[in-house]
């Protein structure tokens, strides 16, 4: 069973949603216990990352999501989700993350050319890093498989942990792996068949 995260910030129902479609119970609690007793965990996230860092922590789930980390439990951060897995963002200031994966969430119009737009919305193809086996998670993707993206901040000064890009006029972070702690900067939820792959492939780890 797989836990979905509710800690009032993200997609929540069309993530259950692309669960059942792939035959996988899943649940969208706050409740510990059954976070405990579940075999992995989906966090997941759209908004400002001050706020949400917040309300994880105001929630408790933060300490939850932490222990369940050390436990060496699956789990998968999603967009704002996996920004929230890193040391800190430099969104509106510098806030605090969970710390399970090393780097900085920082804005992407520092790195990407003048006149693009902001955020970055669409379809990108994953591009895998040459050097590195491919993440289990992508057991069912190929490079250039395309996935879905919004956003307008990316995973800084983590290289060790990246296992695929996105091309925007520069390489942005398109999902981390530390360990038994996966993030993905798009939303395999919208992003079709592709998608439905990659959490597949999740919940056969």
């Amino acid at each position: 069973m797989t836990a979905i995260i509710d800690y009032g910030v993200g997609n929540l129902f069309s993530l259950k949603s692309s669960f059942a479609f792939i035959g996988e119970e899943a649940v969208v609690t706050n409740d510990k216990d059954i976070i405990d007793k579940s075999d992995r965990i989906i966090l997941p996230g759209v908004g400002a990352f001050g706020d949400a860092a917040e309300k994880l922590r105001e929630s408790g789930l933060d300490k939850v999501v932490k222990e369940q980390a050390a436990k060496g439990k699956p789990i998968l951060g999603i967009c704002l989700g996996m920004q929230l897995l890193f040391d800190k963002s430099y969104e509106y200031g510098e806030h605090e993350g969970l710390g399970l994966i090393k780097g900085s969430v920082k804005p992407i119009e520092d790195v990407i050319d003048k006149g693009l737009k902001i955020p970055h919305i669409g379809w990108n193809g994953l591009i895998f890093p040459k050097n590195k086996e491919k993440s289990r998670i992508y057991k069912y993707t190929n490079e250039g498989d395309c996935v879905y993206f919004v956003h307008s901040y990316y995973a800084a000064d983590c290289e060790e942990s990246v296992t695929a890009y996105a091309e925007y006029s520069a390489l942005l972070t398109a999902s981390v792996e530390n360990g038994n702690v996966y993030g993905t900067q798009f939303h395999p939820e919208k992003s079709g068949e592709v998608g439905l792959g990659i959490l597949k492939a999740f919940c056969e780890l």
